[in-house]
């Protein structure tokens, strides 16, 4: 019979090497797998081009030089992201790159990205941020140019510009290359097709009046 102590062990060893080969994105299998977004395949990921014909213009961008359109959406915020069609450099490397403007009292509504962790540095004005954990304690902080904050994968989270007369600037790294997003009020209430009204209901315990008000508010 098998000792306590070495069955510990065992199951401790596992859960080592569980956990260590626990990563957002398989690992690339060459230098860099310059993306062919012209490919007609559809894999996990994006196929290469051939490795000759790589260049350095692969592996730069402008995309997050430029503010993003806050007046887009009534939250008033933009995220411009890196990819493989502004850069196909990227394409296998399990990484991210984000621009986030933020209009004056704009917000980045509560949102989680279930295949990232994120970390988020305030590059201008004053920024609240913070994330639920799963016992469902708030953890806040104020943000000022140069500070960071980090977000675990798959919790929710959010950016408030406290600022009422100034934007708002930061930029964020994700470990995926394609992190996903689900902000959790249109995901709720302006789903395809809606969740049942009962549903809604019960779980936020509200009228079918209370219900049909934020559809509209969201644009569902």
């Amino acid at each position: 019979m098998m000792k306590p102590t070495s069955l510990f062990l065992q199951s401790l060893t596992c859960l080592i090497l569980s956990v260590g080969l626990s990563k957002s994105d398989p690992d690339p299998l060459q230098d860099y797998c310059i993306a062919n977004t012209k490919s007609e395949f559809f894999i996990n990921g994006v196929p290469c081009i051939n490795p000759k014909l790589a260049s350095s213009s692969h592996f730069t961008t402008s995309a997050l030089g430029k503010p993003g359109n806050t007046k887009a959406n009534f939250f008033g915020f933009n995220v411009t992201l890196t990819n493989i069609v502004n850069l196909p450099g990227l394409n296998t490397l399990g990484l991210t790159m984000a621009r986030v403007d933020i209009e004056a009292d704009g917000l980045v509504p509560p949102h989680a990205h279930p295949r990232a962790s994120e970390v988020t540095i305030c590059l201008q004005g004053a920024l609240l941020v913070g994330f639920v954990d799963t016992s469902n304690r708030l953890l806040t902080q104020q943000l000022r140019p140069g500070d960071s904050f980090v977000f675990p994968k798959g919790a929710i989270h959010f950016l408030y510009n406290m600022d009422s007369k100034n934007k708002a600037l930061a930029v964020s790294g994700l470990n995926s290359q394609n992190p996903g997003v689900q902000i959790a009020s249109t995901a709720v209430f302006t789903s395809k097709p809606n969740i049942p009204d009962e549903v809604l209901k019960k779980a936020f315990q509200i009228t079918g009046q209370d219900v049909a008000r934020i559809r509209r508010n969201l644009g569902g």
